[in-house]
Order: C-alpha cells, then structure tokens, then sequence
C-alpha cells in the first residue's frame, strides 16, 4: 500500500498543479507551477522504477521530490499572497515539504520508519491542500 502512495502522491500533485494553473488565471508567471508539474511526472516515473530496487531507493528519491516541491510552493506562496490571499496555508505545507523530504532521506535506511512518516506527510499535505482551496480568493481575471 505504501508503494501505491509513493507513486500515487507526486502522480496527484500534477493533477493538483494543472487545476491550479486552470483557476488562477492572473497576470502572474506560471513558469513555477510547470516546473512542478514536469518535477512531479518524473518523480511519478522514478518512484516507480525505484521501488524496483527497494523501498530505501524510492524514499530516497520521494524526499528529494519532497524538497524540490516544497521549495516551489512556498516560493509561489509567498509570491502570490498579495495577489490572492489565503496563502498561508500553502507557506506552511511548502516548508513542511522541505522538511518532510530532508526527514524521507535520512529514514531511508530505516525502512520500516520511512514509511510510517509517509501517512503522516500525506495526511498533512492533503489538509494543507483543503485548506489552500478554501482560502483562496478567486483571481479578478
């Protein structure tokens, strides 16, 4: 199941980055947001051929995906909060990212560890994502 959740999870952020370049439509670069979503295909892919070598390999490879990510979200996140509002959220699921994937990497080798931080990452990122949605306000164009 845990396997499942490392692909699925960075598979769900390029979805996730798509509709919010869909619903943002302001003058503001959407440079960031595809750079994520290219960042995330690929670690969607890499997870998959990592597991293949064992799940110390995917973790590792997760955790950097983590930290890439999580940088870009609390870049955007501070770049938009004047525009649209509501952005707290995302400045603390960002900086929670960079710390979640430094904590991936270091628990790689300790498999069983990794994993069990995983479900609480996800729990994490999925409440910091609900409340993002909630809060924002919708861009005037």
């Amino acid at each position: 199941m845990a396997s499942i959740l490392l692909i699925i999870y960075p598979a769900w952020d390029v979805f996730g980055t798509f509709l919010d370049i869909r619903a943002n439509k302001g003058p503001s670069s959407k440079t960031p947001q595809y750079i994520n979503a290219v960042i995330s295909t690929i670690t969607t892919i890499a997870v998959a051929l990592a597991l293949q070598h064992g799940v110390p390999e995917a973790l590792i490879v997760f955790g950097i995906w983590a930290i890439l990510t999580g940088l870009i979200q609390l870049i955007l996140a501070l770049r938009r909060r004047k525009e649209l509002g509501g952005q707290w959220p995302m400045i603390i699921s960002g900086g929670q990212s960079i710390i979640g994937g430094s904590s991936f990497i270091i628990l790689a080798h300790d498999p069983k560890m990794g994993i069990t931080s995983l479900a609480g990452y996800a729990a994490f990122g999925a409440f910091y994502y609900l409340l993002s949605a909630f809060r924002l306000k919708p861009s005037s164009n």
